[in-house]
């Protein structure tokens, strides 16, 4: 990062932005064509850190995933525009995540169902969900298990 004084290192402050994130970019590329997707996640940092995804089993980041599953990732939130008199004095406060790791398909129901519920307790902050079993069956999970992440508060 080139202004180091805006650079988040701490991992418990970079915890605190995924927590108040709303939703999580997936960056993806297929023979150099980049795709970015925006969607709903949950975050677990207990055993490894990881992020959960959910989506439709098949799609085009079903097809890219495939093909190449390292991927870059980002989420920002506490926005605020600073004004000021000249427009290009104009500013944005924000503070933001971008990481990289490896996104796989979760395989068995048990993790399946750990990563449904990590994203419902993103956005409810409770526990002990049931999931429809019909529903359960025709979702897909992924896994972003994170190799490196930083934050920026701007």
């Amino acid at each position: 990062m080139r202004r180091k004084e805006k650079e988040i290192t701490g991992i418990s402050e970079i915890e605190s932005i995924i927590s108040r994130a709303l939703v999580c970019r997936i960056a993806l590329s297929d023979n150099n064509v980049p795709y970015i997707v925006a969607m709903n996640f949950g975050y677990s940092g207990e055993k490894g850190r990881k992020l959960y995804f959910h989506c439709a089993v098949e799609g085009r980041k079903i097809e890219m995933i495939r093909k190449n599953n390292y991927v870059c990732f980002e989420l920002d939130t506490d926005h605020h525009i600073t004004e000021e008199t000249v427009a290009c004095d104009f500013g944005m406060r924000y503070c933001s995540v971008v990481g990289w790791g490896t996104i796989s398909f979760v395989g068995s129901d048990a993790e399946k169902a750990e990563g449904l519920s990590s994203i419902m307790h993103h956005y409810t902050d409770r526990a002990g969900f049931n999931f429809d079993p019909e529903i359960f069956k025709r979702t897909m999970v992924l896994r972003l298990d994170i190799a490196m992440m930083t934050g920026k508060k701007a």
